[in-house]
C-alpha cells in the first residue's frame, strides 16, 4: 500500500497496543515502524529488474522482522526511558505493526515475499488497489479524534477505525471471488478457453475490477463493475510477441520478470527494443513496470534472427490521468470503454 496508509495503519496499531500506557508516542512509533519495511527502496539491488523484484522481499519477511523487533523496541525504550517491565508490550506493538504492514501489502497486486528466505514466492491476493481511501480514511478519523482530545471515548474511535478498515478488507476478498466468477462466465460465453486469469481492482475503488486472461498468444483485458447487469462478453484481445524471448529466456532478468509477474506479462518490440511489461499493474497500454531487456538490429527491412541482450532499462510509463475519469464513469455504466 501507499506510504500514508502504511504509516496510518502502523499508528493505529501502535495506539491500540500502547496508547493508554505512553500516549501519543505510541502513534508516532507505530507510524515509524509502519514505514520501516518500505525503506528497502533506497537499497540498490544491482539493476532495474533486481530493484523491482527484490522490493518487498527480505524487508517484508515475517522472520526478518521478528529478528528486527527487539532492536527497534530497545531503541524506542532507550529514547523514552521506558521501564524494563514495558519491554514485552513494546515487542508486541513493534511486531504487530510490522506484521500488519506486510499482510496488508499482500492484499495488493505487487507481490510480497512474507516467508523469505524459506520461500521467496510473492504473495499477491490482489483484492485492493495500492491507494484506497475507503481503507485509509476510517483509520485517519480514529487517530485524529485522539489527537484532538484523548479521552476514553475518543480512544474507542481508533478501535472502530481499525475494525471498519479490517471489515472493508474482508469485503474486498468477497468481491474478488464474485468478480472472478463473473469474468470466467463472460469469457466462456465469448468462447475463450485455455487461459489463466488475474484480477485486480481498478484505481482507488473496489466496485470496478480489471481482469487479464492470459493465453499462449496474448491476453484479453476485461472490465467488470459490481453494478453491471450483464456478463463481460466483448473483451478486446491483445497479442504478445513472446517469440522475441526464445533465444534470451535463460537471461536472469528475463526469467526473473516472467517468474515475478506469475506469467502475466506482455512482450513488444518498441523502437527496436524488446520490452517486457508486467500486466498486473496499469491499464492497457500504459503499464507501471516496463523493462527494455534486449534490442533487435535491423538490416534493411529484415531484423536479425535473435535479439541482443542490453543493460536492463526501466521505461517511464505514459501517464494519462484522463483515464481516471473513464474509470469513474465505467463503474456506473457498461457503455463506457476504457
Amino acid at each position: 500500500m501507499d506510504s500514508l496508509t502504511q504509516f496510518t495503519l502502523g499508528a493505529a496499531v501502535g495506539e491500540a497496543v500502547l496508547g493508554k500506557k505512553i500516549g501519543n508516542k505510541a502513534m508516532l512509533w507505530g507510524g515509524i515502524c509502519g514505514t520501516i519495511p518500505d525503506l528497502d527502496v533506497f537499497i540498490p539491488m544491482g539493476n532495474a529488474v533486481a530493484d523491482f523484484t527484490y522490493h518487498r522481499s527480505f524487508s517484508h519477511s515475517l522472520f526478518v522482522l521478528a529478528l528486527l523487533t527487539p532492536l527497534v523496541a530497545w531503541l524506542a525504550m532507550k529514547i523514552h526511558k521506558q521501564p524494563e517491565g514495558m519491554k514485552q508490550r513494546w515487542w508486541v506493538m513493534v511486531y504487530l505493526v510490522f506484521a500488519t504492514h506486510v499482510l496488508l501489502d499482500s492484499f495488493t497486486a505487487y507481490g510480497t515475499q512474507i516467508f523469505w528466505p524459506i520461500s521467496s514466492t510473492p504473495i499477491s491476493w490482489s483484492t485492493i488497489f495500492i491507494i484506497d481511501p475507503l481503507y485509509t480514511v476510517p483509520l485517519l478519523i480514529g487517530l485524529f479524534a485522539i489527537l484532538i482530545k484523548r479521552t476514553m471515548g475518543t480512544e474507542r474511535w481508533n478501535l472502530w477505525g481499525l475494525g471498519i478498515s479490517s471489515a472493508y478488507l474482508c469485503w474486498t476478498v468477497g468481491a474478488k471471488i464474485y468478480v472472478d466468477d463473473q469474468i470466467h462466465k463472460g469469457l466462456e460465453a465469448q468462447g475463450v478457453t485455455n487461459y489463466s486469469l488475474f484480477s485486480t481492482p481498478a484505481p482507488f475503488n473496489t466496485l470496478l475490477w480489471r481482469g487479464i486472461a492470459k493465453t499462449e498468444t496474448g491476453y484479453y483485458e476485461v472490465y467488470y463493475s459490481l453494478l453491471d447487469t450483464q456478463l463481460p462478453t466483448n473483451n478486446p484481445f491483445f497479442t504478445s510477441e513472446e517469440d522475441l524471448l526464445t533465444s534470451i529466456e535463460s537471461d536472469w532478468s528475463v526469467s526473473r520478470l516472467q517468474w515475478f509477474s506469475k506469467g502475466f506479462y506482455n512482450v513488444k518490440l518498441r523502437d527496436n527494443k524488446v520490452v517486457i511489461s508486467d500486466l498486473r499493474m496499469g491499464l492497457e497500454p500504459s503499464y507501471v513496470f516496463q523493462f527494455a531487456v534486449a534490442e533487435v538490429n535491423e538490416s534493411g527491412d529484415t531484423p536479425t534472427a535473435a535479439p541482443t541482450l542490453i543493460e536492463v532499462e526501466q521505461l517511464n510509463p505514459e501517464r494519462d490521468l484522463s483515464v481516471l475519469d473513464k474509470v469513474w464513469k465505467r463503474i456506473w455504466s457498461e457503455e463506457v470503454i476504457i
